[in-house]
């Protein structure tokens, strides 16, 4: 058990980067989606307790588990490739791409866990040029992302005075 006393949050790297750049980028969107995800608890989950422990899933995890496009395990969702046109059609092919190249860039691999501070600091570690992690996406959409990992870091784990 974690701190907050829930069991570990089973997650995508992609979606922890998401909800850290999505705080860095301003104040989180915390109202259920259309989809029925649960990256609005999972996002309530993290900003309250930094110490709560992750567990690495390249699968289907806590955020994808209620949506409407995670059929047995798997997302049968389609994304918008007309900005990305070296991406995959398939949103579960993209993810999973985008997923293992953060885990080799942050020395991760599936079933691996850490707290979320752990990850926020190996988030920042390598955060650097992360064009070969978003390769399908514009520049300026990489530069913006970095820029937000970096606030989002600071904004969950404010360093101490």
């Amino acid at each position: 058990m974690t701190s907050s006393g829930y069991g570990p949050i089973r997650i995508k790297p992609h979606h922890l980067v998401d909800i850290i750049s999505a705080l860095g980028a301003g104040p989180p969107v915390l109202g259920p989606s259309p989809y029925g995800h649960a990256l609005h608890t999972v996002t309530v989950r993290v900003l309250e307790d930094p110490d709560a422990l992750v567990l690495i899933e390249l699968g289907a995890d806590d955020i994808c588990a209620p949506c409407m496009h995670n059929v047995s395990g798997r997302c049968d969702d389609a994304i918008d490739t007309s900005y990305r046109p070296a991406a995959p059609t398939s949103k579960g092919a993209y993810n999973l791409l985008v997923d293992r190249r953060w885990c080799d860039r942050m020395q991760l691999r599936q079933g691996d866990t850490l707290t979320v501070r752990g990850f926020c600091e190996r988030l920042l570690a390598s955060v650097g040029d992360i064009s070969g992690v978003y390769r399908e996406e514009a520049g300026s959409y990489i530069v913006d992302k970095a820029r937000d990992i970096r606030t989002g870091v600071g904004r969950l784990l404010p360093v101490a005075d």
